[in-house]
C-alpha cells in the first residue's frame, strides 16, 4: 500500500479522511497523496470499479462530478484516467487516478453511476482509452470519420483531415491536410515594419539615419 500523507493543519476537512479512505481500500490502493489541498489515490487499473464503489457506499461520495484523460507519452502507460467524486453530506472531493495504455482496457463504472457512459465516451473520443463494458463506446464530440485521437500529445495541431463542403458534389467532404507554401513562411515584422507606405513621422526617422 502506498504511503498516505496527511493533510496540512488548513486543510481540516481532510483530517483523518486519507487514513479512512485507505483502510477501506486496502490493498487496491497504490499510493495516495495530498495535491493543492485535495486527496489523490491511485488504484489498480482492474479495481477501479471496486474502489468507486467502496468510496461511493461507505464514505458518502455520492457523485462523479468528471472522468477526465492524461496523456504521458514517455510512460508504459501512457495514459491517466481521473475520477473526481464529490459528498454532498460531507461538502468533500476526491480524486482516484488510474493508468492505462493503448491496449489494456479500464472496466467501465456505468453500473456505479449512469452518466460515466458519456464521460468515458469523451476520454475514449480524445485519448483513445477504451473501457471494457461500457456498452455504448462511441465517438461523442470528433466527427464521424475523424482520425485518430486530438488529446494526445503526438497528434498533430492541423489533424490528418480537412472538412469542407463541396458545391460540386453537394455534400460535406474530408480530404488530406494540404497547408499551402505560404502557411509554411513565418513573417516576425510588425506590421509597421511590414507597411509598404510612409506613415506620418517617418521621414524624421530618415533624416537622423
Amino acid at each position: 500500500m502506498g504511503q498516505v500523507f496527511h493533510s496540512a493543519p488548513r486543510f481540516a476537512a481532510n483530517d483523518g479522511v486519507a487514513d479512512a479512505v485507505a483502510a477501506t481500500l486496502g490493498a487496491r490502493l497504490l499510493s495516495a497523496k495530498e495535491d493543492h489541498g485535495e486527496l489523490v489515490f491511485t488504484v489498480a487499473r482492474d479495481s477501479i470499479a471496486d474502489a468507486l464503489s467502496l468510496l461511493r457506499d461507505r464514505h458518502e461520495y455520492q457523485q462523479l462530478m468528471e472522468i477526465a484523460g492524461v496523456d504521458y507519452p514517455d510512460r508504459a502507460e501512457r495514459f491517466e484516467v481521473v475520477y473526481m467524486l464529490l459528498s454532498v453530506t460531507r461538502n468533500h472531493r476526491v480524486i482516484v487516478k488510474v493508468s492505462a495504455s493503448e491496449t489494456t482496457p479500464v472496466p467501465t463504472i456505468t453500473q456505479l453511476w449512469p452518466n460515466a457512459g458519456w464521460l468515458e465516451r469523451e476520454v475514449f473520443d480524445l485519448y483513445g482509452v477504451i473501457f471494457s463494458g461500457n456498452a455504448d463506446l462511441r465517438r461523442i464530440l470528433t466527427d464521424y470519420g475523424f482520425e485518430g485521437h486530438p488529446f494526445r500529445k503526438d497528434f498533430p495541431l492541423s489533424g490528418y483531415v480537412e472538412v469542407r463542403y463541396s458545391e460540386e458534389d453537394k455534400r460535406v467532404v474530408y480530404e488530406p491536410i494540404r497547408l499551402a507554401q505560404d502557411l509554411r513562411q513565418f513573417d516576425f515584422m510588425s506590421p509597421w515594419e511590414g507597411a509598404e507606405y510612409v506613415l506620418p513621422g517617418d521621414e524624421k526617422a530618415g533624416d537622423k539615419a
